[in-house]
């Protein structure tokens, strides 16, 4: 059971982001009741399972915001902001009895019970109030639509045959609940079939064996008995006939419907029939208790009627019946042994070359094909898109706005994009930081945007796409730009920055970074203690990304991250410095170029080339890394791109790319920040893979210190 309230609580928590979201679009669009019947759906399956798993504190508080929903629905409960408010307020406090659900003593009841007060007013207020007398469409052609699409007051009667699975009981449903809520829409006759139950031989007590057929006499409509069986719809088989109207212009039509079938088949005759109709309303229910004809065959007739079919829209599960959800850590396990199987591969390869016999570069050959496709679509199974972090931030967007009293749109572009699971869960905080800073800094008042001629609402988008092995995130607002005189002026009253220093307006603005810098004029709960983009970069660098910004003051910022598509398998430029390897990251990795004694003579000891007419530093790795023995005549560099600015590493000899494994350090090494990891080659030697970002600051750090 502790495993089916894990599954339980993993389900909830992603239709609590989906319940968000579709709160949030209802907010700007309150009209669309796909979206009111989304937001009905999520609430009602987290509180129909909840209850079914043992979480009865989170179906007890979610019962009356699931019945204002429905109110919603019926149109009897107006879209507002205020609903919405408090709705996503609702939400938030539902996730938080999950959070804490082995103790909810650490869950704020006050907030629990001001939420529950609230929409227990809504719904006192609304049965106090006499439902506006609209105008009924009763033409025939409507009146099957009107049926189905609202909930009218007059009583049906309902023949439903549930036929849980056998499988019913393995994920904890107990199929008694069900016809207990059932029985909350009004009377129940439940009809119990036990003919599946095998011989005791080969009883299975883990398996339902057992179905029922329900006559139920209700005021509701359809839509809201689906809604019972909405969360187990994949584990039984659910049939839903209208057979009686009572009151209304279609009992007579829908009680003749089936005597005409049972009179078809012999099953009745016709004199039978016409005394059924003459002398009781509900002809369903008279056949059955009267045992005119068997039970069995009223319900293979009402199986041929025409069933009464509902407008509701399902919840959006794209490709729900043929995705398998995995654990975490089990999709981990598989990305390592995928990894050492490349490693491995790697050594046959170079074994299959050294040894010179065809057969075995034929298998070495086909085993490569083969790793090289499971490798592919094992990282592609860890591929997530970054909507899914895109949807998080449009709440932050939206409260914070509010809380500074600004009008702000956020839009996002690329959503589909996808990127390594890894990277996106460590993505979200970076995002977090640089919005807030937008909002905060970036985006201005209205009126200040009306006084500068702009519109009262100011704009984010958020734009993914894919650049070669890379994603980049563009964070874009129309807001009021960093201005660089007032980075310099902060920068010199922090002592930061020396009066008479010569930065350019690029270096100035990357000066955001350093730690402990804002331009903020006071500290709010938003933003301007200086803490944020510094984390920003310290985050975009843990995970071998890079970040840039370009800005044009009065007109807007634009922040782009630089991210890998993966942090499991990367491709690489295997160099050599003596006996010792190193990888370097091709992401970063422009060009290569020679470096002859003379060339180097040249520098006069500033390490400092000239690649067509351009000065590139370089950093000697040898010297760097405190490695012995002596350069040989003709060194490498390997030019990289770091912050905009064209960096080279020296190094002995370069082998060629590589596709590298990516292996954790000991923690022994865990304060050498200029090794990201290490690799296995196919010779079993290992080479170790340079952070060039770090690289290049603990370069400058020494400089500075000396």
């Amino acid at each position: 059971m502790d495993m089916q309230k894990e599954a339980y609580k993993v389900e909830a928590f992603e239709l609590l982001a989906e319940l968000e979201t579709s709160l949030l679009e209802l907010e700007a669009d309150s009209g669309n009741m796909d979206l009111v019947d989304r937001v009905f759906r999520a609430m009602h399956t987290i509180k129909g399972s909840g209850a079914m798993f043992g979480f009865e504190a989170v179906a007890e508080f979610t019962h009356d915001v699931e019945s204002v929903f429905d109110l919603v629905r019926e149109n009897r409960v107006p879209v507002t902001t205020g609903l919405v408010n408090l709705a996503l307020r609702a939400r938030d406090h539902i996730k938080s009895m999950l959070d804490h659900a082995a103790d909810q003593s650490a869950v704020d009841a006050q907030e629990g019970l001001t939420i529950l007060k609230a929409f227990r007013a809504i719904l006192q207020a609304e049965r106090q109030t006499p439902i506006a007398a609209a105008a009924p469409d009763h033409s025939p052609d409507h009146s099957m639509d009107a049926e189905q699409a609202g909930c009218p007051q007059t009583e049906k009667i309902f023949h439903i045959r549930f036929v849980p699975h056998e499988t019913l009981f393995q994920n904890g449903t107990n199929p008694l609940a069900l016809l207990a809520e059932l029985s909350q829409l009004g009377a129940c006759r439940n009809i119990l079939h036990s003919d599946r139950i095998p011989p005791p031989d080969t009883f299975d007590p883990e398996k339902c064996y057992l179905y029922w057929d329900i006559l139920l006499t209700t005021t509701k409509c359809i839509n809201d008995i689906k809604d019972v069986f909405i969360f187990v719809e994949d584990a039984c088989d659910l049939e839903i006939d209208l057979i009686d109207d009572a009151g209304t212009p279609e009992e007579k039509k829908c009680s003749r419907r089936l005597g005409e079938i049972l009179v078809a088949r012999g099953d009745l005759p016709p004199e039978k029939i016409e005394a059924a109709l003459q002398g009781q309303k509900r002809i369903g229910e008279i056949l059955v208790e009267s045992q005119m004809v068997s039970a069995e065959k009223v319900r293979s007739a009402l199986a041929e009627q025409e069933l009464v079919q509902s407008a509701r829209v399902r919840r959006e599960r794209q490709g729900a019946g043929s995705s398998v959800r995995v654990a975490a850590g089990k999709l981990d396990t598989l990305v390592n042994l995928v990894g050492e199987l490349v490693t491995v591969q790697a050594r046959l390869s170079r074994k299959a070359m050294l040894e010179r016999d065809p057969e075995l570069v034929s298998i070495s050959e086909v085993v490569e094909r083969l790793t090289a496709e499971l490798r592919d679509n094992t990282l592609g199974i860890r591929m997530l898109p970054i909507d899914v972090t895109f949807s998080k931030l449009r709440r932050l967007v939206r409260d914070l706005a509010a809380e500074l009293g600004k009008r702000i749109l956020l839009q996002t572009e690329g959503g589909d994009t996808e990127l390594d699971k890894t990277v996106i869960e460590q993505l979200n905080d970076p995002l977090v930081h640089i919005l807030r800073n937008s909002i905060d800094h970036g985006i201005e008042s209205p009126e200040r945007r009306c006084k500068a001629g702009k519109p009262e609402q100011g704009v984010i988008r958020l734009k993914a796409e894919h650049s070669g092995a890379n994603v980049l995130i563009h964070i874009i607002d129309d807001g009021a730009g960093i201005d660089p005189a007032v980075i310099r002026r902060k920068a010199i009253e922090k002592g930061l920055l020396s009066p008479d220093s010569d930065k350019s307006d690029k270096e100035l603005i990357q000066m955001i970074f350093q730690a402990g810098f804002s331009t903020a004029g006071s500290v709010t709960n938003v933003s301007g203690r200086g803490v944020g983009m510094d984390v920003v970069k310290r985050s975009l660098e843990n995970l071998r990304g890079a970040i840039d910004i370009t800005s044009r003051a009065g007109q807007g910022t634009t922040i782009t991250l630089k991210l890998p598509l993966t942090l499991a398998i990367i491709d690489g430029l295997l160099v050599e410095i003596d006996a010792d390897k190193f990888v370097v990251p091709l992401s970063s990795i422009e060009e290569c170029v020679e470096l002859t004694r003379e060339r180097l003579a040249r520098t006069q000891g500033r390490n400092i080339l000239n690649i067509r007419g351009q000065i590139v530093p370089f950093v000697p790795l040898r010297e760097h890394f405190g490695i012995p023995g002596q350069p040989p005549a003709i060194e490498q560099v390997v030019i990289n791109e770091v912050d905009g600015r064209r960096v080279g590493i020296v190094v002995d000899r370069v082998i060629g790319e590589h596709q590298i494994v990516i292996k954790t350090m000991n923690a022994l090494y865990k304060d050498v920040e200029e090794i990201s990891g290490a690799t296995i080659l196919g010779d079993g030697t290992v080479a170790l893979i340079l952070d060039v970002q770090k690289l290049l600051n603990s370069v400058q750090t020494e400089y500075a210190a000396a």
